[in-house]
């Protein structure tokens, strides 16, 4: 089942284009790895599919429910140091589907039990989240973002700033739950060789599309040394 559509968008700011051409499709199940430089739009496209940014021409249509889209963010400073135990910040995951109720529900804190359990932090659950590492914050935050939606997970560079070892543990962690757990994951990455490993679908921007498809055929298409030659 398709969930989100782009068919010859372009996007910008004040109708001036950052990136055209964006014709794809993500289906229900995908993991689709968007790669491209700084400045290739990346950024921009995550924002569309946010709806925090309209076309400038072109369609964007999703066939998402309502809540369905948990978006984990690029770490801010700002971030690592929430005054909030490791609980409170996962279950905060769950305010946007009762937004004007006071209090968390029994449903709620089972959800957030749950998502602690597979992101297997369960034992961190009474640490205050500033005290964690950068690899235990990222699982916390996963463990939000479930929270809030489990059909489609948008990842901006869900490893920037982590070690060879944590960043390799988290792919897997990823992995696993779109394998087992059939969650549908975009992620913006400036690891190739990690989208070549785990991703089912590649995105390749450069201000335009330079390639859409699946993983196995994108060496082939020699994306980066078209990138580099401009």
């Amino acid at each position: 089942m398709s969930l989100i559509q782009f068919e010859n968008v372009v996007l910008g700011y004040e109708g001036k284009a950052v990136i055209a051409g964006l014709s794809f499709e993500v289906c229900q199940g995908d993991y689709l790895c968007v790669l491209g430089q700084n400045g290739s739009g990346k950024s921009t496209m995550m924002k569309s599919l946010l709806g925090l940014l309209q076309p400038i021409s072109g369609q964007i249509r999703k066939n998402v429910r309502k809540n369905g889209i948990g978006y984990l963010p690029q770490q801010q400073p700002t971030q690592a140091d929430f005054p909030a135990s490791v609980r409170e910040v996962v279950l905060s995951g769950c305010q946007g589907k009762h937004p004007y109720m006071p209090f968390y529900t029994k449903e709620d804190k089972h959800l957030a039990k749950e998502k602690m359990e597979l992101m297997n932090i369960t034992h961190l659950e009474g640490k205050s989240f500033r005290e964690l590492s950068g690899g235990q914050k990222q699982r916390v935050l996963l463990a939000r973002t479930l929270c809030a939606a489990d059909e489609l997970i948008l990842l901006d560079e869900p490893t920037a700033g982590l070690d060879p070892v944590v960043t390799e543990d988290l792919y897997e962690l990823i992995n696993r739950i779109n394998k087992e757990r059939g969650v549908t994951v975009i992620m913006i990455s400036h690891d190739p060789a990690a989208a070549k490993r785990y991703a089912s679908h590649i995105l390749h921007l450069g201000q335009q599309m330079l390639y859409f498809g699946k993983t196995e055929d994108y060496d082939r298409a020699a994306v980066i040394g078209r990138e580099l030659n401009g």
